[in-house]
C-alpha cells in the first residue's frame, strides 16, 4: 500500500476496533497517531508500505525453569515493538527505531561476524541466514520502527524486536505463511547463533503467540504450547510492574550461576537436566548432594519441581475461573509462593556479590505491607512476585482496581515517577496490521 493508503486505513473506524483490541481503551488516539508518525517519517519513498506490530510478554508463572526443560505460564502485553516496512530489490536492511542509532545491514553474506556480537545487526543477519537455511532467501527492506517495550523490565524487548524481524522478512518474501513456533524458533536461532546469546525460547513464543500460553518445555526444540484465556482485570485485579531502577551491568554471572547449578545437580545423577531427574531421587540425596554441588544448588533445584507444581496449579485455576469464584485466590495464592520461593531458594532476588542494592527487595517487601494493610477482612488483597530473570529490573503485582491509585502513588514515592506500568494482556502475538485481522495477511500465528 502507499503512505496515503495507510494513513486512511490508520483513520478508519476498523483501524479504531483493532487498535482497541491491541492496546485497550483510552489507547486509540495514541495508537492511530503513533503509526501515522511511522508512516509520514519513513525513511525514503516506497510503494509497498505494511505495516507490523509485536508485543513485548509477562511471565505468569514459572521463575527460571525453562532452561531445565520446566514449565512456563506466559502472555503478550499491549506493549509493543510496531513498525511500517517496505522491501527491497537488493541486500540490503535499513532500519531505524525512535532513539536508537540507525542500523544498515548488506546481506549478500550471511555468515556471522564476530565484530557484530551482541549488536543488531547480528539479529538481523542471523534471522535472515536461517529463512535462507530454510530455502526462503530474502531480499532486504528498509523499516521504521518504534519499541513501546520497556527495556530493562523483563517484559522481553530484545524478543518483540527479533521476531519483528523475522515477521517482516516472513510477510515481505514468504507470504506470512510462518508459525507462531517457527518464528519464535528463527529469532532464537538468530540470537545463539549470531547475537552471541544462549537464550531459550520461552520470550519469544510469547511474544509470537498473543494472549495467554502455558508452555511445557519437556521437549525443548519442540515445547508444548497451549492457550489459555487469562484477564486479571475481569477479576478485578490490575496486572502491574514495578521497574525498581536497579542496575543491570555485572549481572550475567547471577543469570549464568542459576541454570549452571541447577544443570550441576542434575548432573550429579547423570541427567542434562533437572526435568531428567526424579524428585524423589533428589530429596533422598540431599547430604551427598551439599558436598557435591552446594547448599544454593540444592536449593535452587528443589525450587525448580516446586514451581512446576505451581505452573500446573496456576494453569488449572485459570482455566477453572468461569465456574469458580474462588479460583482467582487460590491463583494469587501460587503467585505468592512463586514469589517467596524466588526470594528463598532460586535466590535471584539481589546479587550476592552487591548486598546494599536490593531494589527489588525493597518493592517486594512495600507491596507485601501494602497488600496487608489498610485492608478490610475478606477484601482481595492480592500478591506479588519478582518478574523476569531477577536480581534487578522489575517486580510483578496484582492489585485490586479500588486501590490501584494509592499503590502507585506509594510505589512511585519510593522508585520515582513512571515506576508502575499497567499492563494488558493482549490477544494477538506477531501481526501485520492491514488487511486487519480476519483478513488473509493478518493472522494471530496460533498454529502450533
Amino acid at each position: 500500500m502507499t503512505a496515503e493508503e495507510i494513513l486512511n486505513h490508520l483513520n478508519s473506524p476498523k483501524a479504531a476496533d483493532l487498535f482497541l483490541d491491541l492496546y485497550g481503551d483510552g489507547e486509540i488516539a495514541a495508537a492511530r497517531q503513533r503509526y501515522c508518525r511511522l508512516v509520514s517519517e519513513f525513511p525514503e519513498a516506497a510503494e509497498d508500505l505494511r505495516v507490523f506490530s509485536v508485543p513485548g510478554r509477562t511471565e505468569l508463572g514459572g521463575n527460571h525453569t525453562d532452561h531445565n526443560q520446566g514449565k512456563v505460564l506466559a502472555a503478550s502485553v499491549q506493549l509493543d515493538a510496531a513498525a511500517v516496512a517496505a522491501p527491497r530489490r537488493d541486500k540490503k536492511v535499513f532500519f531505524r527505531s525512535a532513539g536508537h542509532r540507525d542500523i544498515k545491514v548488506d546481506l549478500s553474506d550471511l555468515s556471522p561476524r564476530d565484530e557484530e556480537k551482541g549488536n543488531t545487526e547480528a539479529l538481523i543477519r542471523g534471522i535472515a541466514a536461517e529463512f535462507a537455511a530454510q530455502g526462503t532467501p530474502v531480499n532486504g527492506f528498509t523499516a521504521n520502527a518504534a519499541n513501546a517495550v520497556l527495556t530493562g523490565s523483563g517484559l522481553s524487548s530484545s524478543a518483540a524486536v527479533e521476531v519483528l524481524f523475522a515477521k517482516i522478512f516472513d510477510a515481505l518474501y514468504c507470504g506470512g505463511k510462518r508459525s507462531a513456533r517457527e518464528l519464535a524458533k528463527i529469532g532464537q536461532k538468530a540470537e545463539n547463533d549470531y547475537f552471541g546469546k544462549p537464550c531459550g525460547l520461552m520470550d519469544q513464543i510469547a511474544c509470537a503467540s498473543g494472549g495467554a500460553v502455558a508452555i511445557d518445555f519437556g521437549d525443548s526444540q519442540n515445547p508444548c504450547v497451549k492457550e489459555i484465556t487469562f484477564d486479571p482485570a475481569a477479576a478485578g485485579f490490575a496486572l502491574c510492574v514495578i521497574n525498581t531502577r536497579g542496575r543491570h551491568s555485572d549481572l550475567i554471572s547471577d543469570y549464568a550461576a542459576i541454570p549452571a547449578e541447577m544443570n550441576s545437580v542434575a548432573a550429579f545423577f547423570g541427567k542434562q537436566t533437572l526435568r531428567d531427574l526424579d524428585e524423589k531421587t533428589l530429596l533422598s540425596h540431599i547430604p551427598q548432594l551439599r558436598n557435591a554441588a552446594g547448599d544454593r544448588a540444592v536449593l535452587r533445584a528443589v525450587h525448580f519441581f516446586n514451581e512446576n507444581r505451581r505452573v500446573d496449579g496456576m494453569q488449572a485455576a485459570i482455566q477453572s475461573m468461569n465456574n469458580s469464584p474462588a479460583a482467582m485466590e487460590t491463583f494469587l495464592s501460587l503467585v505468592g509462593e512463586s514469589g517467596d520461593s524466588s526470594w528463598q531458594l532460586l535466590q535471584n532476588i539481589y546479587s550476592p556479590a552487591n548486598p546494599g542494592e536490593q531494589g527489588i527487595s525493597i518493592a517486594l517487601t512495600m507491596t507485601k505491607n501494602f497488600l496487608d494493610g489498610g485492608c478490610p477482612l475478606g477484601a482481595k488483597k492480592g500478591a506479588c512476585r519478582v518478574h523476569g530473570g531477577g536480581f534487578a529490573g522489575t517486580i510483578q503485582t496484582y492489585v485490586p482496581f479500588g486501590r490501584l491509585e494509592e499503590y502507585r502513588a506509594f510505589m512511585e514515592s519510593i522508585f520515582g515517577k513512571g515506576a508502575l506500568t499497567v499492563l494488558r494482556i493482549r490477544p494477538h502475538g506477531a501481526v501485520e496490521l492491514f488487511p486487519l485481522c480476519g483478513a488473509s495477511r493478518c493472522s494471530k500465528n496460533h498454529s502450533f
